[in-house]
């Protein structure tokens, strides 16, 4: 048997882990298991068709993070418009039924089902199904938000996102032939192309830390933007020079870990003063990076 929360968990950021961590206590109280529910898209994606997803996580970086924050056992559910359909009460039944919930613990400002509201009473409905209902204690952490980091990244401040996750930002994308500008400017890039809907930080120069599929960590520098010295147009590119590393990384899936802005993005007068302030961005990268 399982106490269970329920929520889409973008970025999985402290107020999220507070949460979670609240969940196994409950449930190590009463002999349970822990269980996070989740969904594989966006709720809005069904309920509001013009919705664009900006995503701090795909499914596929969430599920790691959610372990890492303490859940038991996470269940991911398919977000359609069945789903999106469910009362509370039907949602309660779904977890009591199909994923042995025996316990559900909610976030204190925390809503669900297709009639939630701030004035349902959750815990009434819970006792009528045979569910325990427990409301999670409002503690500091749990006031950062998915929007704060958000709005944090699209400002370009790496660092104070960082302090809202409880962890630097991760891009994770495969490799793809770009133009070759940056070996010829001595400073080798690596094209990543990201997942669809995955929110790209503001463009500029960062400090990152690279993880390849061997396990390995290099000190990097990553540039987001329009190319505007090479006069590229409106597409924007994300590009990562791995600082100690000299290699064939074409096909292959980098992370990417952002820890600070080194400037916002700029177009030079020429290609020899781009040269010159990429030699002074990795010289800065190396000493935050250390």
């Amino acid at each position: 048997m399982f106490a269970a929360t329920i929520g889409f968990f973008d970025g999985v950021h402290l107020g999220h882990r507070c949460l979670i961590s609240q969940v196994g206590d409950a449930a190590r109280a009463r002999g349970l298991r822990s269980l996070v529910v989740t969904f594989d898209r966006h709720p809005r994606l069904v309920v509001d068709p013009g919705y664009v997803p900006s995503l701090l996580t795909t499914t596929d970086e969430k599920l790691p993070l959610l372990r890492e924050a303490g859940a038991d056992e996470i269940e991911v559910l398919h977000f359609d418009r069945a789903l999106s359909l469910l009362s509370a009460r039907d949602f309660m039944r779904k977890m009591r039924d199909e994923m042995s919930v025996s316990l559900v613990v909610m976030g204190y400002d925390h809503r669900f089902g297709h009639d939630g509201s701030a004035q349902l009473d959750y815990a009434a409905i819970a006792a009528e199904e045979g569910l325990g209902l427990l409301r999670a204690r409002e503690l500091p952490h749990m006031r950062a938000s998915s929007s704060q980091v958000r709005r944090l990244l699209l400002e370009g401040d790496a660092e104070g996102a960082a302090r809202l996750l409880g962890y630097a930002y991760r891009l994770s994308g495969t490799v793809v032939h770009g133009r070759g500008v940056g070996r010829q400017l001595g400073f080798p890039t690596a094209n990543v192309q990201l997942p669809a809907g995955k929110l790209v930080p503001a463009c500029g120069a960062y400090a990152v830390c690279v993880t390849l599929k061997d396990g390995s960590r290099h000190a990097s520098m990553l540039n987001i933007g329009h190319r505007p010295t090479m006069g590229d147009g409106e597409a924007v590119s994300v590009e990562v020079c791995l600082l100690d590393y000299e290699g064939n990384l074409y096909g292959e899936t980098l992370l990417v870990e952002m820890v600070a802005r080194l400037r916002s993005e700029r177009r030079f007068g020429s290609m020899e003063a781009l040269a010159a302030q990429l030699e002074r961005d990795s010289r800065q990268a190396r000493a935050l990076l250390g």
